[in-house]
Order: C-alpha cells, then structure tokens, then sequence
C-alpha cells in the first residue's frame, strides 16, 4: 500500500463497540497503510480516556495512539454536543468518518458526513426509517461517497457457505426459522441505561436486525409482514426499556422467521452472550436445514481467574467474530469476520480513492459511482442500496412493539412503506 494515499478517519463515539472492535480494526488498518491519522470524537472525555489507557489495546498496538476530542485533560462531567461538527469541518474531503453511537443519533450523523464529502461506515442499524435510508442512499451517489452498514455477520465464513449453496439449490427454499441473540445483563449497568428507552429502540431493533439481514443476504426472500412484543422493565437508573423482545417475519414466499433478543444473558454464564440461527427450508420430497450455533464454536477455556469481559472463568470462546492474536509484527493483531468487515469497508473507501486520485473530477466523480454500483450489485458489503429491507424491518418494528405486537405490513414498489395491518 506504499503508493496508495491512506484515508483519515475519525471516529464518533468512544463505547462498547469502538473499544471491542472498532478502534482495534483502525488500528491494525493504519500499521498496514491503508489508513493515516485517526482521531476519536465523543461527547465527554471519559470514554476517550479509557480507550487511551486501555492495558489491551497499548500490549495490542505499542507506539500508536489517537487523537481525541474533547482533549482527555477536560472533566468528564462537561459534555461537548457540537464537538462532532466542529471536527468534521475540519477533516480533509474524502476521508473516513465511523458512525458508532446509538441508533437514533445515525441520521443526522451520517447525513452530515455525507454533506461535508465524507465516506461512512456506520453500526447497524443504518437509519429508523426506509426514507431515511433512500435520502442517504441518494445524496452519498450523487457525491460519489461510500456509505457501508457493519452488518459483520455477512463476513462469516459459516454466512457466506450458506449463501452460495442456498444459491445452489442445496437446502431448498427456506420455510420456517428461529434465531436468537441475548446480550449480557451487565449492559443495563451501561451507558446503556441513558438511551435505550422504550420511545427510542428495543432488543429486536439494536441486535435482532443482524439476523433479519443475515436470512436475507442468504436466501434473497424479502420480509412482507413484521410483528414484535416486548417485556419493559427498568434500568438501574429507573428509565424504563424494552429489555426482552419477540419478533415474527413473515416473507414474501410465506416463510417465518422467529426472533428472540434481550439484555439478559447472565454474566457468570460460560459465554459472553448467546446467539444461533437455525433455518429449516424444503426441496422436492425432502427438507434441508441450516444451523449456526454461534455462541459455542467449540473452544473453551477455563481460567484461573476471570478476564475481561470473557464472563465466567469457564468460557465459550468464540475465535471467529474477533480476537487479538500474535502476527509477525509487533503486538497483536485483530482476526475474525468482525475485523474483516470493517477493514473491508474502509479498504473499498481506500480502493475508490486511489483509483480516482489522478483523475479530473468530470472523470473521477462517474468513476467513483461506478466503483459503488459495483458494490451494491455485489452484495457483499452491506450498503444502503442492498440492505434497505432492514430499514423497513426496523420501522415496522417499532410501530409493532409500541401497538403491542400488532402486525405491520412492509409494502414494496416504487415508494416502499409500512403500513399497520388493518384489524
């Protein structure tokens, strides 16, 4: 990558998934030149100081740091809402901006990166809404932007096997299913607590949309109907949320797909969390089954003492969503289809960048929309132009759960919507 212009990227938000994955991926990403300076925006200095003085992260990375706004010298009590804008004026046109807060702060984060020239991975859910997603979508491609969704689980191996023989015929036609994903309990005694309320998201929306994405980037089949019931309780805080939730999915085809989440799994259990996906589907005279268990993928470990957030001392150790591992250089590098998906991301930023750097822009700017019809097509990434049913699942979803699990169709065509089913 010695010729190549490295991207910029900024960062925005410095929780959970920026210290287990995201800054990490960066991380490793600059030491191998694809990406340059990086710098990490959040509302208040706390979490900035924790990724700075993270033990794991100095023994992982030794000698690279980030720049990071607020400076970690302010009180973490003070909070900086208009920091974000400020450092996006900032940064150079055509580098990297990582949306990774709560969901309902998306749109307007990613909406901005765009209008300031920026390419943007953000954390699932892209947007709330199907018209929020095409609004993106638009504006990204008439600036010739990458926008991806780290919908990670498309970069599983076990994911991307089921794809292609599905598309083999191999299975049949999918019919009937079932996945889950709970989450630790340690969460509610998160940040959490403070925006995962009742009016702005639920367990099914936050983790149960990556297995509506993954039956859907292996069969094809878009859902038509969504129906989710929820179990409220409170938080330590007292705010209430949806703290368990029930989902069914009815497809174009008839087939159903039953989603359970929540934010329960109990800490001292042998596995951070507990998640799977079983599909049963029909061919002639005979059914076909497709099962990932991906909470046990047989490593486990039994420590002297607990480490992390591994849970419990005996532990399922899950090797392939992201670990550190040794490498030839120094430290430890990241490895799993976790890593592998951001680095995908900001690697196809890169590769459109480097191929358009010579171009005038009259040239550079169809070639750069090419470059993403390309990606759209291929499916493989998740971009706004191929994941949008997700957008649609969410919606209905949340009119669903606050109507008590009412069924709301999701309706295709030249304006896709929801619409509540009529009683």
């Amino acid at each position: 990558m010695s010729n190549n212009v490295k991207l910029d990227v900024m960062i925005v938000g410095g929780g959970m998934i920026t210290n287990d994955l995201i800054l990490p991926s960066v991380y490793h990403l600059q030491r191998v030149g694809v990406v340059g300076r990086i710098q990490v925006c959040a509302l208040n200095s706390a979490p900035l100081k924790a990724l700075k003085e993270s033990r794991e992260l100095k023994e992982a990375f030794p000698g690279q740091d980030f720049d990071a706004y607020p400076p970690i010298s302010e009180p973490p009590d003070r909070m900086f809402p208009a920091l974000f804008k400020e450092r996006l004026a900032a940064l150079p046109p055509r580098q990297a901006v990582i949306v990774a807060v709560p969901d309902q702060f998306h749109y307007e984060m990613v909406k901005a990166a765009i209008t300031h020239g920026q390419h943007v991975l953000c954390v699932k859910p892209l947007v709330l809404s199907y018209v929020q997603a095409a609004e993106i979508e638009k504006l990204a491609l008439e600036k010739g932007l990458f926008v991806g969704v780290e919908y990670h689980k498309r970069f599983d191996a076990r994911s991307l096997m089921a794809k292609r023989q599905y598309a083999l015929g191999q299975f049949g036609e999918f019919k009937m299913g079932e996945a889950k994903l709970y989450e630790p309990y340690y969460y509610r005694h998160s940040n959490f607590q403070n925006w995962f309320t009742c009016d702005k998201t639920d367990p099914f929306v936050y983790v149960g949309c990556h297995y509506v994405d993954l039956v859907y980037f292996i069969t094809g089949l878009k859902p038509v109907a969504v129906s989710v019931s929820g179990v409220k309780g409170r938080f330590p805080n007292g705010n209430e949320g949806y703290l368990w939730a029930n989902a069914r999915i009815r497809y174009e085809n008839g087939a159903l797909l039953s989603v359970s989440d929540g934010l329960g799994y109990p800490d001292d259990a042998a596995g951070s969390n507990d998640q799977g996906l079983l599909m049963y589907c029909e061919g002639k005279d005979r059914s076909g089954m497709i099962q990932h268990d991906d909470q046990d993928r047989g490593v486990r470990h039994s420590y002297l003492e607990e480490i992390g957030c591994a849970g419990s001392r005996y532990n399922y150790v899950s090797p392939d969503f992201y670990r550190l591992v040794p490498w030839e250089g120094a430290g430890y590098k990241p490895v799993g289809y976790g890593y592998a998906s951001v680095a995908a991301s900001l690697e196809t930023m890169s590769r459109i960048e480097n191929e358009t750097r010579s171009l005038p822009e009259e040239l550079a700017l169809p070639k750069r929309r090419e470059r993403i019809h390309e990606v759209d097509q291929a499916g493989l990434l998740a971009t706004p132009a191929n994941s949008f049913i997700n957008e649609l699942v969410v919606e209905a979803a949340r009119l669903s759960i606050l109507a008590d699990g009412d069924w709301v169709n999701i309706v295709y065509g030249d304006q896709p919507h929801v619409e509540p089913r009529k009683k």
